[in-house]
């Protein structure tokens, strides 16, 4: 045993010297740690200036929401601006593309008659009907304070008197000399029917004579005789109006129905039936049609026309018509509705015509207005024809657009 012991301390003391070790003891804990080997460099500059700034964490985030808080706030806001803009630039487009309405305003034919704009004087006349004989008494008494028509001062005045519609007889009184103040005591007879009666008028008109030049009209009395009571003589005083640029005549009347559609711009036009045309032909009938033309900016434009109806006075058509019509053309366009007796020899004679339009009046006007406030759906009515020269000096149109115009944009 102690051979061992000091073999084994010999060999330890033939090993090599070495420093000192100094073991230093660290203590474990239980709770294991993780390491993030991937670190975000924009997070890192993120809390980074988080500890630059002087303020608690909690205050540092609440300025943050409050600000991305006020960022959504102005965002909304605008989009909200923007959706109101646009909404007013449509009710603004729409608005403006809404058709204007013509005021419609009364016949200037039927209210403005008998206006007297400047003194003609005053007739004193009579009228008196004989049931028995169907006969009408027409007396021109006298007439007072008459317009100076001559370089003098004076007038030559005498009366011609006829009935309406039929005007198949026209009277004259006698020329009086240099005077105002005429005596006539004359009395004129008209054969007629009771029932023709309440539909005529009795005319009038006072005139200057003058032997080397064209009879100036100094003014006129239309009495509507289904006004009069015929069961008394009728004697009165009358101011004389300023004469009718056109003659009333009983032309007949025409039915027809219009229809606009503005989305798709297609005006159309049925020519339905017309009646109580005028007697064109020897035989007291006539071959009516019609034609349909429009016209732009006073400009003769487009027109078509029905089929002939041979030897009646009461036509029935009921043909259509289609016109293409934009929207902001409609506004400038007026309808010419015309009735024409077809002859195969000699030229058509014009039997009436109207036109409708904003440039319209009464009825006529009334129609069209009809038409554009109710798109869509067809507007039909009668209405009676006027004479072709009275219509014609109303429009005044033009020469027909030039094809350049026609042409679509």
């Amino acid at each position: 045993m102690k051979e061992k012991y000091k073999t084994w301390t010999e060999t330890f003391r033939t090993l090599p010297r070495h420093p000192t070790v100094t073991f230093q003891y660290t203590t474990f804990s239980t709770t294991p740690t993780y390491t993030n080997t991937t670190s975000n460099p924009a997070a890192d500059l993120f809390h980074n200036l988080l500890d630059k700034i002087p303020l608690p964490r909690w205050a540092v985030y609440t300025i943050i929401a409050c600000a991305i808080l006020l960022i959504v706030i102005c965002c909304l806001c605008i989009c909200a601006n923007c959706c109101c803009k646009n909404k007013k630039r449509r009710q603004k487009k729409k608005k403006n593309e809404k058709i204007n309405l013509p005021e419609v305003q009364p016949d200037v034919a039927g209210v403005d008659y008998g206006s007297t704009k400047q003194d003609r004087g005053k007739l004193l006349y009579s009228l008196e009907y004989n049931n028995a004989l169907s006969e009408l008494q027409v007396g021109i008494k006298k007439a007072s304070d008459l317009k100076a028509m001559d370089l003098g001062g004076s007038s030559d005045p005498y009366v011609k008197v006829y009935i309406c519609p039929e005007k198949s007889k026209t009277c004259e009184t006698k020329v009086f000399r240099n005077t105002l103040n005429p005596v006539f005591n004359e009395q004129f007879s008209y054969n007629i029917s009771k029932s023709s009666l309440l539909k005529s008028t009795a005319v009038m008109k006072v005139f200057d004579f003058n032997r080397f030049g064209k009879h100036n009209i100094i003014g006129e009395l239309r009495l509507q005789l289904s006004n009069v009571d015929w069961n008394h003589v009728l004697e009165e005083w009358q101011d004389l109006a300023e004469p009718a640029k056109f003659e009333d005549e009983e032309l007949g009347e025409i039915c027809f129905s219009l229809r606009y559609v503005p989305t798709v711009g297609k005006l159309t036009v049925v020519i339905l039936e017309a009646k109580n045309l005028k007697k064109m032909d020897i035989g007291g009938l006539s071959d009516p049609y019609v034609k349909v033309q429009l016209a732009l900016d006073k400009r003769k434009w487009k027109k078509r026309k029905t089929s002939i109806k041979k030897k009646t006075l009461n036509p029935y058509y009921n043909e259509s018509f289609t016109f293409d019509v934009t929207f902001d053309q409609i506004q400038r366009v007026n309808l010419v509705i015309s009735v024409w007796d077809h002859d195969a020899v000699t030229r058509n004679d014009a039997m009436g015509k109207i036109f409708l339009g904003c440039d319209a009046t009464g009825n006529q006007l009334r129609h069209w207005a009809d038409m554009l406030s109710n798109p869509r759906r067809p507007v039909a009515q009668w209405h009676s024809l006027l004479l072709a020269e009275q219509v014609n000096s109303t429009l005044n149109l033009k020469k027909k657009i030039p094809l350049r115009d026609k042409l679509p944009l």
